[in-house]
């Protein structure tokens, strides 16, 4: 597969290469699923499973990271239906996904009910703020989600006086949930 082009920024993101690899790998996308970025940003998430999957609805409240998201998939080749939807979710998301993505921590409560109500099988929500992920792991324990939490911390080594050192991002959470989770 082809590296993730984004040309244009959003200010807020990407989701860094290493941390989409194990949420698309914790989501186990399936080409027949209809995938649901909820907050697409610069649209590095809705572009890989636009490459794994038949449909994706990208969600995204903000207009102008919403046009980021349109200019980077223009940059990209995929072979999936792609609705980008303008809405602060829960409004805008559709009754008939199969795997969810929740980029940010704006609103999750609501996203993971709307997840729950129209039985989405999984859902990935990636946290890097330690007392969000807290929140985050409680709303999917609470709704019967919670099948696992990453820790991740990713390096990438350079150049330091003629030897490698390593230089750290910051660590995030991937709280993944399933409908038929039965706890950690």
């Amino acid at each position: 597969m082809s590296q993730v082009t984004l040309p244009h920024d959003a200010k807020a993101g990407p989701t860094k290469p290493e941390v989409r690899a194990v949420t698309l790998d914790k989501l186990g996308l399936r080409t027949t699923d209809h995938f649901v970025d909820v907050g697409s940003c610069t649209g590095s998430v809705t572009i890989e499973a636009a490459r794994r999957v038949e449909r994706v609805t990208a969600v995204e409240r903000k207009s102008d990271r919403l046009d980021v998201t349109r200019k980077n998939l223009a940059a990209n080749e995929y072979d999936a239906d792609v609705t980008l939807r303008e809405a602060e979710a829960p409004d805008g998301l559709p009754a008939d996904a199969d795997a969810m993505f929740v980029g940010g921590s704006r609103n999750f409560e609501a996203v993971l009910d709307h997840a729950v109500e129209t039985g989405v099988d999984r859902v990935v929500m990636n946290v890097s703020r330690v007392e969000p992920a807290g929140d985050a792991i409680e709303a999917f324990r609470e709704r019967g989600l919670l099948s696992a939490v990453v820790q991740m911390q990713v390096s990438h080594g350079y150049e330091l006086a003629g030897a490698t050192s390593f230089r750290s991002n910051n660590p995030v959470y991937v709280v993944v949930g399933r409908r038929d989770a039965e706890g950690l």
